[in-house]
């Protein structure tokens, strides 16, 4: 056949960023103080302590930990700081703060410490639709990080994408 269907999107110089592709699988976990505390309002420091030395840490073992306090309670900073010495050993991460906000400092760290050379003078899509629950910040970020380095950025998928930055010549 002379008229050979040719896909210019896999032969031109762009470049893909999926998200999802760098989405930590292991479970994230919300760990509430509540308990630990006296009628789960207020710490009384050797009651805290023993109840942290009696918790089983080992089954945080490669987790995303994010710690909170469900009550009005008012939490010093060391107690935060004590629960984290027992969890270092085991957890992946561990925050104080909610599920989204753990899931802003996941991304943080993998965009923190991700590789832009591929992408110096390139034309850059970042594909969107993700099916895993990548936050927004995480978006804002590569940009941040790209802006600098990237030819262009577009966003969507290769077919209809919404273009987001040019460079200047």
């Amino acid at each position: 056949m002379a008229d050979d269907i040719i896909n210019r999107v896999a032969n031109s110089s762009l470049k893909t960023i999926d998200l999802e592709d760098f989405y930590p699988l292991e479970k994230r976990t919300v760990i509430d103080i509540k308990p630990w505390l006296f009628n789960e309002f207020i710490l009384k420091e050797k009651d805290f302590r023993n109840s942290l030395k009696n918790h089983n840490w080992v089954q945080y073992k490669n987790q995303y930990i994010a710690l909170t306090c469900s009550t009005n309670a008012i939490i010093p900073s060391w107690a935060y700081m004590l629960i984290a010495t027992y969890l270092t050993p085991f957890a992946k991460k561990t925050i104080v703060g909610n599920l989204q906000e753990l899931e802003n400092a996941i991304f943080q760290d993998i965009l923190n410490n991700f590789d832009y050379k591929a992408y110096q003078n390139l034309p850059v899509i970042i594909k969107g639709c993700a099916n895993k629950p990548i936050p927004e910040t995480a978006y804002i970020q590569l940009i941040k990080n790209l802006q600098p380095i990237a030819k262009s950025i577009m966003f969507g998928e290769a077919c209809s994408s919404v273009p987001l930055f040019k460079a200047a010549k």
